[in-house]
């Protein structure tokens, strides 16, 4: 949930000042791990979000005698009521939830790449990233196959040749099928390079995801980074996602 959608839910239109800081106090305890505040961080709060200008003197005393908070570790700061915590958490429990947003660096895929194409292709690319950064290489190595397999077949579909790559019920062959007739498809018109980079990419993952005894290592998935990029931003080129 957002400090937006969060400010809306909980009605803040109708809540006075010191009603919004212990809806903020609480917001900024569950996404960010705030446990004690000051009356100055209250201000802040409001001022961030364009609700006025508080004396931070007199929101200081409103806090100090509120029942929904307790006096902090350190003078002058308070911590929410375990009661007010408690019915917070019943009103707003997709905020103890943790987020599902994918932090990465761009290691394998740089944002300038995949940024503005479409949210499977972006969700993908950063669990690659975030994988590989966070050395679950195995993981990494599966995404990676999967990404090839998708951006193959919408390449196939928008060059309007996907017969090539299904079974006579309409279904999709499987990626090493597909990678054998990619690797010969003039329509496709895959680059030099980049024939032997999808089958290296295949490999890599089906070995993560199916070899019993094997565990992908970072210099494993390294070795194939530059290829894979280039890979990456050509099929999305052919299946008309960039221009």
């Amino acid at each position: 949930m957002t400090l937006e959608k969060f400010v809306k839910d909980a009605g803040f239109a109708d809540l006075d000042e010191t009603e919004k800081v212990i809806y903020f106090a609480f917001f900024h305890l569950r996404r960010n791990a705030v446990e004690e505040f000051t009356a100055g961080d209250c201000a802040k709060w409001i001022r961030e979000n364009r609700m006025g200008n508080p004396n931070v003197s007199r929101l200081a005393a409103r806090l100090k005698s509120s029942r929904d908070t307790v006096r902090g570790s350190k003078v002058g700061t308070f911590r929410l009521h375990h009661n007010l915590i408690n019915e917070m958490d019943g009103k707003f429990p997709q905020l103890a939830e943790k987020s599902q947003d994918v932090a990465d660096d761009g290691t394998i895929l740089p944002p300038a790449l995949y940024e503005g194409t479409r949210g499977y292709i972006i969700s993908l690319a950063k669990q690659i990233n975030a994988s590989y950064e966070h050395n679950i290489f195995d993981g990494c190595a599966v995404l990676m196959r999967r990404l090839e397999e998708v951006l193959l077949i919408l390449s196939y579909d928008h060059l309007g040749i996907e017969a090539a790559i299904k079974d006579k019920d309409g279904n999709y062959f499987m990626l090493e099928a597909i990678v054998r007739n990619a690797e010969g498809n003039g329509k496709l018109g895959l680059s030099r390079n980049a024939k032997p980079t999808i089958e290296a990419i295949r490999k890599l993952g089906n070995y993560s995801a199916h070899k019993v005894t094997y565990t992908c290592k970072r210099e494993y998935i390294r070795e194939h980074i530059t290829d894979f990029r280039a890979l990456v931003d050509e099929l999305l080129h052919k299946a008309g996602i960039l221009k």
